[in-house]
């Protein structure tokens, strides 16, 4: 199951509510906690995020740290100061999604004081463990950090190396897509819009076979 940053609201996936998670309701309902997490988690893949929080919040209060991350990924949206707070609680709690989202925290100012240097070690950890899921979402945020530059030196080599290899983790131009993305709509407090910048990893996303990153580099080249 591919973890999301919470740099953007991707598109839910389609599926009947009734169909959500039925595979853990069971034993979530019957208090196992890492149930109610899968349970949370799946439901904040497909959209529905007030079940996700409902889920979450119950796996978190029975200790599970992985909920913990995913309730600080979700108040990334809201209230990135305690959203920080969060993640390094779960981070030290051993949460590898943790870490994650303690390391996007760290690269926005509207979270706190930045630290690009703590937020790069915890990426580069996260990425050596290609068996995980974490890896994916590492590897996408080393990408952009170096897509964008600002704190640290712009490096089109080092972004592209990162984004190819998390979408060989994944599928084909997600990554690069992902990034073009972030780059069309920013992000407050770490990411200015740079429309020249999303028409590049758009295009390099449909030349990796994204049919999405074909469709909206046509449609951004036109406005």
């Amino acid at each position: 199951m591919i973890k999301r940053c919470g740099l953007l609201l991707l598109l839910p996936l389609l599926a009947h509510a009734d169909e959500i998670g039925s595979q853990y309701k069971a034993q979530a309902e019957a208090g196992d906690k890492r149930a109610q997490y899968y349970l949370a988690d799946t439901y904040f893949s497909s959209g529905d995020e007030k079940h996700a929080l409902y889920w979450a919040d119950k796996a978190a209060q029975s200790g599970d740290p992985d909920a913990v991350a995913l309730l600080a990924q979700m108040m990334m949206k809201t209230d990135l100061p305690n959203a920080r707070k969060l993640a390094e609680q779960a981070t030290l709690a051993g949460s590898e999604s943790g870490e994650i989202t303690l390391a996007h925290t760290l690269l926005n100012s509207h979270a706190g004081k930045t630290d690009y240097p703590r937020a790069i070690t915890l990426l580069q950890k996260a990425a050596e463990n290609r068996d995980s899921d974490a890896a994916v979402d590492a590897q996408m945020l080393l990408g952009l950090i170096y897509a964008n530059g600002g704190e640290v030196k712009e490096d089109d080599a080092k972004a592209t190396e990162f984004l190819k290899s998390s979408s060989m983790l994944s599928r084909s131009g997600y990554a690069e897509y992902w990034a073009a993305k972030i780059f069309e709509l920013g992000e407050p407090g770490f990411i200015q819009p740079n429309k020249q910048k999303a028409l590049n990893w758009y295009n390099v996303s449909c030349v990796e076979g994204n049919d999405e990153g074909c469709e909206d580099f046509d449609r951004l080249s036109g406005e």
